[in-house]
Order: C-alpha cells, then sequence, then structure tokens
C-alpha cells in the first residue's frame, strides 16, 4: 500500500447522539484512520441540532433539508464545505453531492430490499444513496454478504468489502457492578438479545421462541434491552399473548447504558440474535469476547461474523429458535465448545486491519475517478 498523504473527509454524524451500532463502526473507522501517518482526517456532520466537537466543520444545511434535497437532486453541492480533501466518505450510507470522489459504507441492504417497512428518513436516505451511486460513489461494504446484495440491489460493481473492528471492551480493570434495571434476574439464568425493536431485529419471534422453551427451562428468565422502534407493538403482543406464569420472567428494558450492556454481556447465559438480515453483528462479538455463547439467525452476514462460534437456525420459525436456545441453556461440552470458540474468532477482526483496507479503497477509488 501506498504511503502518500491522503486528505479524508469523513462523515461523524453518527457520533453524535445514542451511541448505535453504526457509531461504533464510525467511531472505530476513525479513530484507526487517525493513528494512520499517512491519512489526515477531517470530520464534517450534517446537522443543526449537535454542537460539533473540536476540529469537527458542520455543512451549513440542516439535516432534515440536506435528506429532502439530497434524495431528489444532486444539490447543493458541498466541495466548498468541505475543504481541500481527496476523498470523501459518507460512513452512514449518505454522502453529499460533490465532485470528489466518494466512498459510502453500507452495512445492511434491508432497507434496499424492503422499503416498504422502512421509515421515511430511511427511505430518502436510500434514495440519496441510489443517486450517489448513479454519480459515481463507490460502496464499502462491511461483509462479503452486504456487497452481495449491494452489487443486486444497487445496479453497481463498484464495492468492495472491509470487515469492521471488534467493538471496543470495558476499560480494564473497571469493575462493572449489577445495575438496578437487573434486580428481577439478577443470580438467575437469562437470555439477552441487545437491540433497538425494529421489524429487521425480529424480537417478537424470540418472545415466541422463549415461550417454547421456558417450562423445559424453569429458572431461565429473558432480557430485551433496546430502544422502542417500528416492532415494539408486534413484542408487546408478543409478550401478553404468553401465560402470566412465563410472561414475568421477561424483562424489557428498554435502551441500556453501556455500563448494563457489558453487565448482560458478561453474565447471559447466552446471547439472542434474531435479525432478519444483519449486516455486521457488533453484540456476537461483543458476547463473544466476554464467554458468552450466541445462538443466531442464519441470514446476511451473520455466519460470516460469527464462524464456528455460534447457534445458526432459521430465525424465522419459533420453533427452531427455541431449539438453539435449548441447546445453549442445557449446558454441557457443546457450551464450552461455543465459549472456547468464541474467543478464538474475535481475534480474527482488528481495526489495524480495517483502517488498511480502507485506505487501499480510498486508493482505488481515487485512481479510478482521474
Amino acid at each position: 500500500m501506498s504511503t502518500q498523504s491522503l486528505r479524508l473527509a469523513l462523515d461523524a454524524g453518527p457520533l453524535y447522539g445514542h451511541r448505535t451500532g453504526v457509531a461504533t463502526a464510525v467511531d472505530g473507522m476513525m479513530q484507526a484512520l487517525e493513528r494512520c501517518d499517512h491519512v489526515t482526517v477531517k470530520p464534517y456532520l450534517v446537522s443543526f441540532r449537535s454542537t460539533p466537537s473540536v476540529g469537527h466543520s458542520r455543512l451549513p444545511l440542516p439535516g432534515v433539508v440536506a435528506s429532502h434535497l439530497w434524495s431528489r437532486v444532486d444539490r447543493p453541492r458541498a466541495d466548498r464545505w468541505l475543504g481541500d480533501v481527496d476523498l470523501v466518505h459518507g460512513t452512514n450510507y449518505v454522502a453529499p453531492p460533490t465532485r470528489l470522489p466518494t466512498v459510502i459504507s453500507v452495512y445492511d441492504c434491508w432497507f434496499l430490499a424492503h422499503p416498504d417497512k422502512a421509515t421515511p428518513v430511511v427511505r430518502r436516505a436510500g434514495a440519496a444513496l441510489q443517486r450517489a451511486v448513479r454519480r459515481g460513489a463507490w460502496i464499502h461494504a462491511s461483509s462479503d454478504a452486504t456487497a452481495q446484495g449491494a452489487r443486486s440491489l444497487l445496479g453497481t460493481d463498484r464495492v468492495v468489502t472491509v470487515a469492521l473492528g471488534p467493538p471496543p471492551k470495558p476499560s480494564a480493570g473497571i469493575k462493572v457492578g449489577q445495575p438496578q434495571s437487573a434486580s428481577p434476574f439478577a443470580g438467575s439464568s437469562f437470555v439477552v438479545a441487545i437491540a433497538t425493536e425494529e421489524r429487521r431485529k425480529a424480537l417478537h419471534v424470540l418472545v415466541q421462541a422463549f415461550n417454547l422453551v421456558a417450562d423445559r427451562h424453569q429458572e431461565s428468565h429473558l432480557v430485551l434491552a433496546g430502544g422502542p422502534g417500528d416492532d415494539s407493538d408486534a413484542v408487546t403482543a408478543a409478550i401478553e399473548a404468553l401465560p402470566a406464569s412465563i410472561r414475568s420472567r421477561v424483562h424489557r428494558l428498554g435502551r441500556v447504558d453501556d455500563d448494563t450492556k457489558h453487565w448482560l454481556m458478561r453474565n447471559a447465559a447466552a446471547l439472542a440474535y434474531p435479525s432478519l438480515d444483519e449486516g455486521f453483528g457488533f453484540p456476537i462479538l461483543e458476547s463473544q469476547s466476554a464467554g458468552t455463547p450466541v445462538v443466531a439467525s442464519r441470514v446476511g452476514s451473520i455466519a460470516e461474523v460469527a464462524g464456528t462460534a455460534a447457534v445458526l437456525v432459521d430465525g424465522h420459525h419459533p420453533e427452531a429458535f427455541a431449539a438453539g436456545l435449548d441447546r445453549v441453556l442445557t449446558g454441557g461440552v457443546e457450551r464450552l465448545g461455543l465459549i472456547e470458540a468464541g474467543y478464538r474468532n474475535v481475534t480474527r477482526f482488528s481495526w489495524e486491519q480495517t483502517a488498511s483496507g480502507l485506505t487501499d479503497l480510498y486508493r482505488q477509488v481515487i485512481e479510478a475517478h482521474r
């Protein structure tokens, strides 16, 4: 890889607000790129609601206005606002119209394949993404599964896979105590799902699956940790349909902070990941790092990221997911094998590899743009 200097405008917008999987990806990419001696990162954001951090610039356009405009027209161009840079990296599905070489990160293609199930703002992001591809933008896919979907749904071969690194671990030496919200199930065996209650995450299927194993594992609880979303009504209906004795063992915590999330990961009997599609899946690697077995849907990038260190099932059917949960909750040699394989699997990923792959991609895009 060439060590010629590279000036990069990078969308830091996902770092402002609640910490999502995309924010974890952007933070990891930006920090890794900033550690590269030959790369100068110039973060920008498109938002009038957030105060830019030191060194971050704000494009003088409200986010909602940009969302509507860039989904319909290639104006206003952002060249004069981005400054003297060689390339623009839109880290969250969207990049501003520009004459500069452009890379856009795509983590999953669910909203492209199912626009009828996406919110209006997400549909506008999809339209802006499609316009950018027609202008010549390249796609950074976080997995081969996402790359395959992007090529098909966006109609372009300008797609390159660069895997992400692992999510951050708790600071060394810090002991996270039991959160107050864990009191009803602390000391018991519990299955945890950490995800926003959106349709793609299929948490209502997990509730139904728990109902099928609850009698066999009478000491087990189900913990749902994540903010409300477009599937919250279905999750509520699934919980209310449970027998009262099982319903009392389902705990809906809502959005949790990082300390609570780390405690849940370390103390759970299993992480449940019933997604209908996934572009990377940080909770899988986080769970494996914590020594917690994973039961997940065999969709999207999950098999690619989890390797052999997870029980993979047909997540569309509660019966199949219940069988996977039963295998892990029963314990024994298979459970120990999953834990050991999880530790090994996480070592396949690093942010240094991500930065190296991205800079190679940037140079390829710049060369093709000439």
